[in-house]
């Protein structure tokens, strides 16, 4: 499923982006693609999370893209306009290369390799999930277009998701556009902050407690206590994902 309203909206702004050097934040970061400001909260259009994979039976789901998945995403974008692309390829080029990219990348891949979650899906390797047999696997944030404080990347925590209504109500809204478009999919939430958003949406029974792999700690080279809060949930979390397995099954 292609989302063509707000690519619409910025597409005119896209094609007027440089193609010959690397973009900056005073290219992106600006007024043409704005969506919305609050205080020191800031979030801007990025033309990655667009479509959702709705035979995904795997989902991962982050807070919001920062400054280097913009980055990537637009320039991504930028280089498939000029090569006369559809707006759907271009759509899913850049989320390929955008999501999850760099170190955080390749400490999502240790993690989900340790605990068994490619072998669900008859798979040896994570990358298989994210390349070959990217059909099975959904990736996309709480809030889906990029938000910053003061214009460095939102963590989530600075101010707490859960206590800002402009944030919470953004990302209630994305992330359930999402989820109402999959089937029961296995959803890993990267991070504490994540998995109580999404604990809001068992809740609401938009998920079953059954689909959230609770525990997953955020992939980021940043947080210095992942290998820890990892080895401590390892055996809950693919308890979680085994039952998840059996039921999915029936």
């Amino acid at each position: 499923m292609f989302r063509q309203s707000n690519w619409e909206r910025y597409k005119p702004a896209m094609l007027g982006l440089p193609a010959n050097r690397e973009l900056t934040r005073e290219d992106l970061m600006a007024e043409p693609y704005l969506m919305g400001r609050h205080g020191k909260l800031s979030m801007y259009f990025a033309p990655h999370n667009e479509l959702v994979n709705e035979h995904a039976e795997l989902v991962i789901v982050g807070i919001t893209p920062g400054w280097t998945q913009m980055r990537i995403a637009f320039e991504t974008a930028v280089q498939r306009f000029r090569r006369g692309e559809s707006d759907e390829q271009i759509a899913a080029a850049a989320k390929h290369q955008a999501r999850f990219a760099g170190a955080m990348r390749r400490n999502l891949y240790a993690m989900l390799h340790e605990l068994g979650i490619p072998g669900l899906f008859g798979l040896a390797d994570p990358e298989q999930l994210f390349e070959a047999h990217a059909e099975l696997l959904h990736t996309t944030s709480l809030l889906r277009y990029p938000v910053f404080y003061g214009g460095r990347n939102y963590s989530g925590s600075q101010p707490k998701l859960t206590n800002e209504s402009w944030l919470l109500d953004a990302a209630f809204r994305y992330t359930l556009e999402d989820l109402q478009a999959l089937k029961q999919p296995l959803i890993i939430p990267l991070g504490k902050r994540v998995e109580s958003v999404l604990e809001l949406f068992i809740q609401h029974g938009v998920i079953n407690a059954g689909q959230l792999l609770k525990g997953f700690p955020h992939p980021s080279g940043a947080n210095g206590h992942r290998q820890r809060q990892f080895g401590e949930q390892a055996e809950r979390m693919r308890r979680i994902m085994l039952q998840w397995h059996v039921n999915r099954a029936r």
